[in-house]
This record gives C-alpha cells, structure tokens and sequence, in this order.
C-alpha cells in the first residue's frame, strides 16, 4: 500500500483521529487504468488542505469520489469513522467552471437556493430559515445585487462565486472547490481566499485544487500531492521538497536560481512557481 511521504503531530502532519478519511482508495473510469490509485490519507477536522498536482493527476476524480458522483473500485472513504452518505452534515462540492452548463435558464439565487434541496423533504417548500441562508450566503459573496439575473449573463468570476455560494448555502461539513483561482480576476481570487478564512474560523474542513503552488505553501497549512498516486502529504514545507515535486510533475519541475518552477502545457504554456 502507498501512503505518500506523510509527516505527523509536531511536524506539521494530520493527526490520525481526522474528520475525513481515505484509506486504499482506488478509482477507475470504466475499464480503463485506475485515475486514482491506493491513496490513503486522514484530513483533521476544520483543516484545509491545497491538492495539487499535473493535469490529470486525479485531482477531480478525488473529489468527485468524495461526493459519491463515480464509486470507488476498491478502499474506503469515512467521515468520523462513518461514510460520506451517512452524515447529518453535507459535503459541499464546486466543480470546475467548464463543467457546468451556464446556459441553463436559472438565475442567481435559484442556483444558491439549490444547496438547500438537501435539506428539505421531498415536496416540501423552502422554510424562512432555508430562505434566511440563501440570503446570507448571497450577501457574504457580494451577490445580492445580481439575485435576479439569468447566471448566463454573468461573468466567469461571477458564476464562480454563484457556485462557492451555492457551496456556503449547504451549510457544509466539509467543502471541495475544484481550481476555483483558474479564470478568475485577483478579486476574486481574494474573495474566495476570505471565504475560506471564515470557513477556517467556524472550522469546516477544506479541500482546494490548484496549480499554484506558492499559494498552497503560503494560504493552506497541509498539502496532498497527487499523481494518481499520494506522492506527499502533509505541511508545505515537508511536501515541497525537490524530490517530491519531481516524483509528481516528472521533467516538468527545475530548481532555478533556488526557487522551484513547474511548466505544463494545457490550454497554452503557463508556468507556477512555489
């Protein structure tokens, strides 16, 4: 079994009595070879982790496991000690931007509104205090102003924050936001670094994709470096050593001039440095 280089207690690593578990959890689409493979790891609760790795690293597929949308081929996945499914509290799940279909004719709050269908028995109308969280969570985005509009008139960084408050309307236990800084105006970006400071502070646990790795090392406090497999888990300092990134990104990672450099190729050249 792979477990990834994975330091703990003082050394910055996840305690093992955390609020989500993975153990030996593999993946598959089909038949094809498994997108994730044998990962285990145990996230504190109301930690926030940064998953990184290349581009088709199973980043997603993590995710998406997580939420029930593909089944595990094998492993498990529990939330203190109990599956995903069997939990009073919800995981909240925002999907990269390019696989929603923002021409559906919705508006603002009846995307928000949707985190709240969890929460009430089928048939049922939306209670004030349903309504009261749709609110809240309209206002803490900065959305109230565009409550109204069809969600294909607004701008990428705009649907990005629908969906984070759509996420924030589950009143979740844990939320997953699959590369929520790609696409997005530093705005925005800020404005989803300070969602997750408050979420920090009424201690739900987060799991963020990105490519950038010095926002991992400098905004989260644990990291879990994928490659299919779990190359690395655990604080930045310990994760982002030469080795590992090298382990995970092949002859895409150099050292220059003392500071790490990953270069890939997808939608055009871009380069993150850490």
């Amino acid at each position: 079994m792979s477990r990834g280089r994975h330091s703990e207690g003082s050394a910055g690593g996840p305690p093992r009595d955390g609020s989500l578990t993975l153990t030996a959890a593999s993946v598959s689409y089909g038949r094809q070879a498994p997108a994730l493979l044998d990962v285990s790891l145990t996230v504190p609760h109301g930690a926030q982790v940064a998953v990184v790795g290349p581009n088709g690293a199973g980043k997603s597929t993590l995710f998406k496991a997580l939420v029930g949308l593909l089944p595990l081929r094998s492993g498990r996945i529990s939330i203190h000690g109990r599956p995903p499914n069997d939990q009073e509290d919800p995981i909240a799940y925002v999907p990269q931007r390019e696989e929603v279909d923002w021409r559906f004719p919705v508006s603002v709050r009846d995307v928000v509104a949707m985190g709240r269908y969890g929460r009430v028995r089928p048939l049922r109308r939306l209670r004030a205090a349903d309504h009261a969280a749709v609110d809240e969570a309209l206002a803490g985005l900065d959305l109230a102003p565009l409550a109204d509009r069809p969600i294909a008139e607004l701008s990428g960084g705009q649907q990005q924050r629908v969906f984070l408050a759509r996420a924030l309307a589950q009143e979740p236990h844990v939320l997953l936001l699959d590369e929520p800084f790609t696409g997005v105006d530093a705005a925005v970006r800020e404005s989803v670094l300070s969602v997750l400071e408050d979420l920090r502070a009424r201690e739900v646990t987060a799991l963020v994709s990105t490519h950038d790795l010095r926002l991992a090392s400098e905004r989260f406090e644990l990291v879990a470096l994928l490659n299919r497999r779990l190359v690395a888990y655990g604080a930045p300092a310990d994760v982002f050593r030469p080795d590992n990134v090298q382990a995970a990104f092949g002859g895409g990672a150099i050292m220059l001039d003392g500071m790490l450099v990953v270069d890939q190729c997808c939608e055009g050249r871009r380069r993150w440095t850490g």
